[in-house]
């Protein structure tokens, strides 16, 4: 048991109940810049956010918002692609042995990218509301959506990073729903997602799982409070914030 891991998963879980911006991006880079090699970073990252995203699913399963034909397309194309993710990772360090230095770059990349959603859902969401795309029915934009969901699939096995806030920005400009829908479908989603390529990951050996105990042991209560504390404090301040502190990581890893 390691206080400080316990701590730093309280403060993260702290922040992601406080401003609904992702943990995997607060986390992965936060374990490589302590000396945890990325790949034991993407693959534990992923294992402890199954865990944390099964609670929020059964959570929006009872409150039925989930959208479960969208989950189910948005599977179809993300699980496989994290899959060959995970899998090309793991040869490419057989032949070349620079699977580290792959996923580090790649993290800095989708961080960056991360940053600049939160940045657009936070302070432009009323203008992705809306548009004509979001009338179509979900049958006519099938292919749209498994497509969106191999490609940040692909983005999530590599990197662990986007399952909540790449698939939340796509979802609130290409659908109509709720808030509430929207969060709860993209809670469900991202459990499939991440629970596939976290046992990849688990498989070839990428899952510390002291530390993932470790980590559980402290988010946990820390995104409970966060949650609590939400409702009493600015969020847009508060996003942008820890939006700004993602594009420095990301810039850092790069």
């Amino acid at each position: 048991m390691s206080i400080g891991i316990i701590v730093m998963g309280l403060l993260i879980g702290f922040m992601v109940g406080l401003t609904g911006v992702g943990g995997a991006a607060l986390l992965t880079p936060i374990l490589i810049l302590l000396g945890i090699s990325p790949s034991i970073a993407v693959g534990t990252d992923l294992f402890y956010n199954s865990i944390t995203k099964l609670f929020g699913s059964i959570q929006h399963w009872r409150q039925k918002t989930i959208d479960l034909k969208l989950v189910k397309y948005l599977a179809i194309g993300s699980i496989p692609s994290a899959l060959i993710a995970v899998g090309m990772l793991h040869l490419f360090d057989s032949f070349f042995h620079n699977q580290e230095q792959i996923i580090k770059h790649a993290l800095g990349y989708v961080l960056i990218l991360v940053a600049i959603a939160t940045l657009v859902k936070t302070f432009m969401k009323k203008r992705l509301e809306w548009n004509r795309l979001q009338l179509k029915p979900l049958h006519e934009k099938k292919a749209l959506t498994i497509m969106i969901g191999a490609i940040l699939g692909f983005i999530v096995g590599l990197t662990s990073i986007g399952s909540g806030s790449l698939f939340a920005l796509a979802m609130l400009y290409l659908y109509r729903m709720s808030p509430s829908q929207l969060v709860g479908t993209d809670i469900a989603h991202a459990f499939l997602l991440v629970t596939a390529a976290g046992l990849m990951h688990a498989g070839i050996g990428n899952v510390d799982y002291l530390l993932m105990i470790n980590l559980l042991m402290g988010s946990i209560p820390g995104v409970l409070i966060g949650s609590t504390f939400s409702s009493k404090l600015p969020a847009k301040p508060l996003r942008a914030v820890m939006a700004i502190m993602i594009l420095f990581s990301g810039l850092k890893l790069i």
